[in-house]
């Protein structure tokens, strides 16, 4: 695939050696995991109390967000009157699942609820006209945003003249001017001092819900049904998992292997995963796609639906639909990459200079993104996918590490519609004659900003370890540092001079993975099973007994009941040494 250019390792610089000992005392636990915690910011007994036992009681006070007061008592006042409230939001995992943790959480208290996902492929993304004029021809009095609105302000105009009040529950970056709505709850407000401001919109509705309850004595009881759907959005929109993200995901995890709603429930049995045994990565490489999957090839709605079924075969039958949807999206994604990658290799991209940019007005809008990250992982450089929708050409961008791609787009912001997104990820659109421009000062823009480094794939290593430190007590406390995630991320461990003990294969769909028993050098124990998707390339040094050096992490692996440590490999270097 592309540029598979020899990846850069890394090794942390360790932590502060007087901190790790003393922790590593006091907590009699390896050297080693002492060091991973500090690196976490856990320094002292009470830091790791609170780290390997997340608890809600340290959940912020939601008031502490600006204008929390505003929208609660909004929020009672459609309540008590009996208005008509609608929950709004976007058609991804976070906007579909913020609606329907909104929408379940106030079915407690009224019956005057509807929920409305805007279409992908007409309406588009953020607060519609479209969806307004529905409310107002309803006789919705309040209208509730989640996970969009925040850059709304004719929106918010518009639905105030059509006396319709807004709260928006956002975590985008705000620009200078807010709308104005009869509350904004967004975290990244400059004038917002919450504590904690990474937040995904799924979790804006959360401190709403929290605040609902603590405010007028509610039984805290009502917020528990809410946690498996916070899991699967902070999960899936890769917010960082450290502060109250890990706290809601570590008891969404809980909520979601031991009592989880309908829906969730119907999403698990058809990803074939093992209930009770389900982390963060099945998450987000099993219930996440297929949750966006509706949004992508059908609506959204189907996701709110899904999520807020209250019985077994409705949530099935929904399931199975979102399940069959995800299976073409698959089989189209597989189909536009085979399709781009060929483009990339044969001279007829846009642009493969210094960024990647494709092109090709039939490809199915909603898995443009996918795509993009696709030609991330084969070329390594900040990539542009474009199809046509809606007479615009519009698209997806993706980036590589450490490098700003928002501010790549934002330079071309005069050939542009609009554009959103962060530094990682953006959408785009505009007029079909500015493509050629947009590629030609795109292409120029990544060649003067992006670095050699930014450019070099790069493995960060946590710390350097032995195999027979693996232990089981080791394992045990390691697994304690779970929920994984942005912020908090599984250890990368680098072993060296690792042989295969002689059952190494290729295994996959043409033989593209590798299947391992590592051991070191001069020891036959202990043996560690090992994976390396797409490595087969080393097949051949390893099968000739020749040695090599690995970085992984370390995974469980639940199958039929029983759970097995295995070495999942990030990268092998062989060694050539003379004997």
């Amino acid at each position: 695939m592309g540029n598979s250019a020899e990846k850069q390792w890394i090794i942390k610089t360790p932590a502060d050696t007087e901190k790790s000992s003393r922790l590593a005392a006091e907590l009699g636990i390896d050297r080693v995991l002492a060091d991973l915690l500090v690196q976490r910011g856990v320094e002292t007994f009470e830091d790791a109390r609170k780290f390997f036992r997340p608890s809600l009681e340290d959940l912020h006070d939601p008031f502490l967000m600006k204008d929390m007061d505003k929208a609660v008592e909004r929020l009672r006042e459609a309540i008590a009157g009996a208005q008509k409230i609608l929950v709004y939001g976007d058609y991804d995992v976070d906007g579909t699942t913020a609606v329907a943790q909104m929408y379940s959480f106030l079915k407690n208290f009224t019956q005057k609820l509807s929920f409305y996902i805007p279409d992908r492929y007409d309406e588009g993304y953020g607060l519609s006209y479209k969806a307004l004029d529905w409310a107002a021809d309803n006789g919705v009095n309040l209208v509730i945003t989640l996970d969009c609105g925040i850059k709304a302000i004719e929106k918010v105009e518009y639905a105030r003249s059509k006396g319709i009040d807004i709260i928006i529950c956002d975590h985008h970056l705000p620009e200078d001017e807010l709308p104005k709505a009869v509350a904004v709850l967004d975290p990244k407000r400059e004038d917002c001092h919450y504590p904690f401001d990474d937040l995904c919109g799924c979790g804006v509705g959360f401190k709403l819900a929290q605040g609902y309850v603590q405010h007028y004595g509610l039984d805290p009881a009502l917020l528990e049904p809410l946690l498996d759907l916070q899991v699967v959005s902070i999960a899936s929109d890769l917010v960082s998992m450290t502060g109250e993200n890990r706290i809601l995901a570590h008891y969404g995890l809980k909520r979601l292997n031991e009592n989880p709603r309908q829906g969730l429930r119907a999403m698990i049995s058809l990803s074939q995963l093992e209930p009770g045994h389900i982390g963060i990565d099945d998450i987000v490489f099993k219930i996440g796609p297929r949750i966006n999957a509706a949004g992508r090839m059908e609506s959204g709605r189907l996701a709110v639906e899904l999520l807020t079924a209250t019985d077994e075969r409705s949530a099935r039958k929904i399931g199975e639909k979102i399940n069959d949807n995800n299976n073409e999206r698959k089989s189209i994604d597989r189909e536009i990459t085979q399709e781009a990658l060929e483009m990339v290799s044969s001279g007829r991209a846009l642009a493969t200079k210094n960024a990647t940019i494709v092109y090709n007005p039939t490809w199915n809008k909603g898995v443009v993104g996918i795509v993009a990250s696709r030609l991330v992982e084969a070329y390594y450089k900040p990539t542009v996918v474009l199809t046509k929708s809606n007479g615009f050409v519009t698209g997806s961008a993706r980036s590589v590490q450490g490098f700003d791609l928002y501010a790549s787009i934002e330079s071309c912001a005069d050939l542009l519609e609009n554009f959103g997104g962060h530094m990682y990820a953006a959408g785009l659109t505009m007029k079909e004659e500015n493509v050629e421009e947009f590629c030609r000062r795109m292409d120029e823009f990544v060649g003067k900003n992006i670095t050699r480094e930014e450019l070099t794939p790069v493995v960060e290593i946590d710390a350097q370890l032995d195999l027979s430190q693996i232990t089981p007590k080791f394992t045990r406390i390691l697994r304690q540092f779970q929920p994984f995630g942005p912020g908090n991320s599984n250890p990368v461990f680098l072993t060296e001079k690792l042989y295969d003990f002689g059952n190494g294969r290729k295994v996959g769909a043409a033989g593209v993975h590798l299947k391992l028993d590592l051991v070191q050098e001069n020891m036959t124990y202990p043996q560690m099973a090992a994976i390396g998707f797409n490595m087969a390339s080393h097949y051949d040094h390893i099968k000739e007994g020749k040695p090599i050096d690995v970085c992984y992490s370390i995974v469980e692996n639940f199958y039929r009941g029983s759970s097995t440590i295995q070495l999942r490999l990030k990268d092998i270097r062989e060694r050539h040494e003379l004997i």
